[in-house]
Formats: structure tokens, C-alpha cells, sequence
């Protein structure tokens, strides 16, 4: 008997967590053949890229590889980028791979399968506002990061050799976008100047040589969070020197400033865009399945897809209902982290030819990190209700969520270890991106 051939396309929280438990559970004593396809050699947990693009994480030194983490948990990987899908015969298509200079290194491929879960994550939503596209930068992924942060230390160094630099020069950042990734983007570039003087840019001032302005839409920041918190927020960024505009939508960006519907314009030579997310284009109505205005794919309570028993989809890419609300799931690290597990139970189903579970979103709560200076956040519980947590148990509780996710990746022992090795590596390296 053949084995039961499952395709996960985004190697994301979400999808690679999912692939390395069913790999586990069921690749290792080949029940089931598991793929796991993306367009990228390792892994990165993207509530880490504000982090990455201030230069406070290295990325390369904590990803994940695709490849060694597919040998050890017994899945197979693909390097590709899926775009199209045939129902019919039960296949998805890569895209031919291609090197830097555009040479054709993997030819255009086909994956068939049984089971089909569409874990492809998100990316940034300009609202088609003109200019947001040629002229702002967005974290969707780990080499925006990467050169997010390479600009910002060819400023600084310039800064640094170029002492006479009149004030009007230095570095402007204007955030789009007051939501985690915003505010903890905003309190990472204050750590990273503070930091840069005690490796030895002695000729940086950072309150003269950084400016970091927040534009916001809605009336107040982090409106996904209790009002109590969103005000400790903005009171700290206060303190730290960061301009925040509430209440301001922006109509156009050029290429050297941020304008608003009220006529103001912000000049800054670097332009962040964090307002949003929808899904990756190619998933809108691909092979007539059911897709929103972002096109995320409209799942059931069984996370399978409208239209294809087949096809499941997880993450920030769904449109996944919850019982008595107007609002669906939110797209969150723990929600995908929720519904891989239930697609693990599911895909048991499948196999023993059970019922498929629905998934029911339990809202853990949500940590916003402002650098070192405090994190602001609330935990639920059935027992306790909802618990605001300020100061530095809540960072504790912040850098917790990303050990559990090399706990679902690794396991409890390896994860341990992981945590020691990043200790040591802090006693003996700087703690930022010099480079």
C-alpha cells in the first residue's frame, strides 16, 4: 500500500511546526510520504524580523535549515514557489528556481498529493496607495531585514566619519503602521543607536543623529491590545524620543517623504510600511477555490477549504471563522501554532477514516516587546481572566513564545540547549549586527 502523500506549501511557524510533527508521527514509519515546499533554504520566526532589521538578532546565526530539519524529522523538503494548483489530477506546480544572475537552476515541477495544506503566509498591503510599493520598505521576510539594516549602518557609519554633518541630515524613519511590528521596530532603532556608541561610535549623538516618527490611521497605537496597555506603549516611546501621529492616514509616499490626508508631509530617508497584511497574490481565486478581499483562502471550522475536502490551509494566508464573532482567527504565531496541531489530529483522521476535529482559536493573549525598556501585554486564562502584564515578567513571558517554538521544532532537550548556547554566545559576542 502506498503511503498517504501529503504536500505543506510555506515552511513558515505554522507549516514547518506542522511538517515536523507529522514527519514525526507518521514519516518515520512511512504512513505517510510528508513534503514540505518553500521558496527558501532555512526558517525564521517572524515576530523576529523587527529585530533583525534594527540589528539586536542575527539571523543567520538562528535559523532554521530546511534541509538538516527534513532529515532529522523524516519529511522531505523542495525548494520552490507554488504557482498553480490542479485539482483534478492532484498536483500543485513549482515555478522554475533560479540563481542570482537569473539561470535556470531547478526546472518547473510538479508535487501531487493527498492531502494538500497551504501554510504560504502573508505579505504587506499597500491599500494600492501610490508610491507605498517604489519607495517603502517591508519586513515580510528575512532579506528585507537584512537590508533594512544594512542602510541603516551605512547611515551611522557615514555619521560617524562625518562628525561636521549639519542636524538636518541625520537619519529620519517614519513607521506606517502602529501595530507590533511598528512600535517594537521603533523601540529596537533606539536600542540599536545606544548601542552602536558603546561599540565605539563615539561621534553618534542618537537623539540628535536618529529621528523615528509613528503614523498611525486608527485613534490610538496597538489597538489590537486593552487601552491601558496602548497608552503605557505610547507613554514609552514618548520617553524614548519617538514622534507618534494617531488618527493620520496616509495617501501618498514619495521618495522622500510620508504624506497624509490632513496635507502634513514627513520627510525621512528611510520609509517603513507595517499598516497591513493580506495574503501572496497567486492565491486569489487559484483553481476557482474561495478566496476574501485579502485573498485569504475562506476555510471551515475544519480548517479544510469551501470548495476541496482535500485542501487544507493554515496561518495568515486563512480566513478562518470563529463561533459568535464577526471577526475571524487573527493572524498570529499562536494561531498557526493552534491550527497545526489540529491539522496533525486531522490528517490521523484522514488516515483512519474518523471525523475530522474543528478547530476552535484560543486566544492566549498578546506581548508587544519595546526593546529592552519593558514589554506591555495581556494573558487570558480560564481561571484567572484576562491578566495585563507590564515590565520585565512580561519580557520573560515575551521570549518565552519564541523558546516554544523551538520546543514544537526540536524538541524540550535540544531546546534547552539552544538557550545555553545563546547565553554563552552573549558573554562573548556583541549584541548586535556590526555589519
Amino acid at each position: 500500500m502506498e503511503p498517504h502523500r501529503i504536500a505543506i506549501v510555506g515552511g513558515g511557524a505554522g507549516g514547518l511546526e506542522l511538517a515536523t510533527r507529522l514527519g514525526d508521527k507518521f514519516g518515520k514509519c512511512r504512513r505517510a510520504q510528508v513534503t514540505l515546499v518553500d521558496a527558501r533554504l532555512t526558517h525564521l520566526w517572524k515576530p523576529l524580523l523587527h529585530e533583525v532589521a534594527a540589528g539586536t538578532f542575527d539571523s543567520h546565526e538562528n535559523d532554521v535549515d530546511y534541509i538538516a530539519q527534513a532529515h532529522q524529522h523524516h519529511f522531505d523538503y523542495r525548494l520552490g514557489r507554488m504557482d498553480g494548483l490542479d485539482r483534478a489530477r492532484r498536483e500543485i506546480s513549482l515555478a522554475p528556481t533560479r540563481d542570482e544572475e537569473g539561470r535556470e537552476m531547478i526546472p518547473r515541477r510538479v508535487i501531487p498529493y493527498d492531502t494538500l495544506v497551504l501554510a504560504v503566509g502573508s505579505v504587506s498591503n499597500d491599500f494600492g496607495i501610490p508610491g507605498v510599493r517604489e519607495h517603502c520598505v517591508f519586513l515580510d521576510e528575512r532579506a528585507q531585514a537584512d537590508a533594512f539594516q544594512r542602510a541603516v549602518m551605512r547611515n551611522y557609519i557615514h555619521t560617524q566619519t562625518h562628525p561636521e554633518r549639519p542636524v538636518a541630515d541625520r537619519l529620519q524613519v517614519v513607521i506606517v503602521g502602529a501595530g507590533a511590528t511598528g512600535v517594537e521596530l521603533a523601540a529596537e532603532m533606539h536600542n540599536m543607536a545606544r548601542q552602536l556608541v558603546i561599540y565605539g561610535f563615539d561621534r553618534i549623538v542618537p537623539d540628535r543623529d536618529l529621528k523615528l516618527v509613528i503614523i498611525e490611521a486608527a485613534d490610538r497605537i496597538l489597538p489590537a491590545l486593552p487601552e491601558r496597555l496602548s497608552k503605557a506603549a505610547q507613554e514609552q516611546l514618548h520617553k524614548l524620543g519617538v514622534e507618534v501621529y494617531t488618527g493620520k492616514r496616509v495617501t501618498r509616499v514619495t521618495a522622500d517623504c510620508v504624506q497624509t490626508h490632513d496635507g502634513q508631509s514627513f520627510h525621512a530617508a528611510l520609509k517603513v510600511w507595517a499598516a497591513g497584511i493580506k495574503a501572496p497574490e497567486f492565491l486569489h481565486e487559484i483553481a476557482g477555490l474561495e478566496t476574501n478581499r485579502l485573498n485569504q483562502l475562506v476555510v471551515r471550522p475544519t480548517l479544510q477549504i469551501t470548495r476541496d475536502d482535500d485542501i487544507f490551509a493554515l496561518g495568515d494566508c486563512t480566513a478562518c471563522p470563529q463561533p459568535g464573532k464577526d471577526t475571524p482567527v487573527p493572524p498570529t504565531a499562536q494561531a498557526a501554532h493552534q491550527q497545526a496541531a489540529l491539522i496533525v489530529k486531522s490528517v490521523a483522521a484522514r488516515l483512519g477514516g474518523k471525523p475530522l476535529p474543528t478547530f476552535i482559536y484560543r486566544d492566549r493573549g498578546s506581548l508587544v516587546s519595546l526593546s529592552h525598556y519593558t514589554t506591555v501585554g495581556s494573558l487570558m486564562g480560564n481561571l484567572t481572566g484576562d491578566v495585563m502584564i507590564e515590565g520585565r515578567f512580561a519580557r520573560l513571558t515575551y521570549r518565552l513564545l519564541y523558546r516554544l517554538h523551538q520546543r514544537a521544532l526540536h524538541g524540550t532537550f535540544p531546546m534547552l540547549l539552544l538557550m545555553l548556547s545563546d547565553f554563552l554566545q552573549h558573554r562573548t559576542q556583541p549584541r548586535m549586527k556590526l555589519h
